[in-house]
């Protein structure tokens, strides 16, 4: 009856809230209840949490206020400061469901733990391995097990070839967030989704043929004309236009990735609120 309940919260008010379909995944499977918060240090864009699991281990958890969906998991810090980063957890929702996924890293970090304060650096690189765990929910149905990995694992191959093509892109602005990231970059990855005002100048051309997929008929001259021949076939098809609705957040984590390691780089102070 509790899974019910909550499913009918998530489509009683989703309304575009992306945040109560988080909430409502993490209470269906049960993950919100398997650690528990020891202590929590915080900065101006960043927390940091001291866990503890049901087997008694300490851990970890990098929360950076700009990427919501995304959390940093590390070993706890030795006698020396040191500790090792382990997993990048995932859990962002979309109008009709989530991804959830946990993607292994590899990197070292320092930190010290006080009564009052903490603080923490990771100077040196953080490489992604692998996703190792994922589920996906569309509408009423649940994608679990060897299904939803190669799905999760499909989808951050496209975006993160996605990505490399947009930030190699010259002049690129500053954006200060999601909503920003979203205004800046949908008109031109999808003209045919925005008024005409919004439209890149010169998109469409009198020789330019139309192809429909996933119910828009897409301008495939524009295509050949912005997009490199990787990423041709995944817009024409309309499997970007579903990788951006169904894990926007996904792909700014990843567009931002090399910032978010040089913020990570970075010792911050962290002041204790628990």
């Amino acid at each position: 009856m509790k899974n019910v309940f909550v499913l009918a919260l998530v489509v009683a008010f989703f309304a575009g809230c992306a945040s109560l379909v988080d909430k409502a995944g993490q209470a269906l499977d049960g993950s919100a209840f398997e650690e528990k918060k020891i202590a929590v240090y915080s900065a101006a864009d960043m927390e940091l949490w001291e866990m503890q699991n049901k087997a008694g281990e300490h851990s970890l958890i990098i929360f950076l206020n700009r990427f919501p969906a995304m959390k940093i998991r590390t070993a706890m810090p030795d006698a020396s400061g040191d500790f090792n980063v382990t997993a990048l957890d995932y859990l962002g929702g979309n109008p009709h469901g989530w991804n959830e996924y946990r993607l292994e890293l590899f990197g070292q970090g320092t930190a010290s733990l006080g009564g009052t304060s903490a603080s923490i650096a990771i100077p040196g690189d953080i490489e992604p391995v692998q996703i190792a765990w994922g589920r996906i929910r569309r509408y009423d149905t649940r994608i679990t097990g060897n299904e939803a990995l190669t799905n999760l694992r499909n989808r951050r191959e496209r975006i993160l070839a996605l990505c490399e093509w947009m930030n190699s892109l010259p002049n690129l602005p500053e954006l200060a967030g999601r909503p920003e990231f979203e205004t800046y970059w949908k008109p031109l990855l999808f003209p045919e989704m925005v008024a005409k005002k919004k439209r890149p100048a010169g998109w469409e051309q009198k020789s330019d043929i139309r192809v429909k997929a996933e119910d828009i008929r897409w301008n495939t001259g524009y295509t050949e004309r912005v997009f490199p021949e990787l990423l041709a076939p995944i817009r024409n098809s309309g499997t970007m236009l579903r990788d951006w609705e169904e894990a926007l957040d996904w792909i700014y984590m990843e567009y931002e990735w090399e910032r978010i390691k040089e913020r990570l780089s970075q010792e911050t102070l962290l002041m204790r609120k628990k």
